[in-house]
C-alpha cells in the first residue's frame, strides 16, 4: 500500500492509502507500486490514475513535482481536475488558441513554445479525460 498526498497551491486534493498510482512525468508515465525506488521527477500536463481495492480515479494534472520514498507518493501540482470538475468549452478555447500559436510559430523563445506546448498538453488532457478516455 502507497500513502498518496495530492496538493495544488489551493488545497488538498486527496489523501489515502491505495494500491498504485500511475503519473505523467517529463521523461514518461512511471507506474509506483508498493516499495518503489526512491524517485523524484518534475510532471508535465496529463492524467495521474490512482487504483484502490479494483478501482481506478483519474484526474489531470498540470506542472509541478512528484516524490516517492518509503511507500508514501507525494504529489505537488499547479492543477488536479477530476472529469467533472473540467470545463469543456474553456479546454476547447485553449486547445485551439494554443494550437493556433504553434501552428504559426516563427519568432520567439523557447520557454514562450514550451509553455504553448503545456498549455495544448493540458487542454488534450482535459478533453480526453471528460470525453472518459
Amino acid at each position: 500500500m502507497l500513502n498518496l498526498e495530492i496538493v495544488t497551491p489551493a488545497k488538498m486534493v486527496l489523501s489515502d492509502t491505495v494500491d498504485s498510482v500511475t503519473v505523467p512525468t517529463a521523461t514518461g508515465e512511471v507506474g509506483i507500486l508498493s516499495n518503489h525506488a526512491p524517485l523524484i521527477s518534475a510532471l508535465k500536463p496529463g492524467i495521474l490514475s490512482v487504483s484502490k481495492g479494483g478501482s481506478v480515479e483519474k484526474m489531470v494534472v498540470s506542472g509541478g513535482f512528484v516524490e516517492v520514498s518509503s511507500n508514501k507518493v507525494s504529489v505537488l501540482t499547479d492543477i488536479a481536475e477530476k472529469s467533472g470538475e473540467i470545463d469543456v468549452e474553456s479546454a476547447r478555447a485553449a486547445k485551439a488558441e494554443a494550437e493556433k500559436v504553434l501552428g504559426s510559430w516563427k519568432d520567439g523563445s523557447a520557454e514562450d513554445f514550451e509553455i504553448e506546448s503545456e498549455r495544448l498538453e493540458k487542454a488534450n488532457a482535459q478533453l480526453q479525460l471528460a470525453a472518459g478516455r
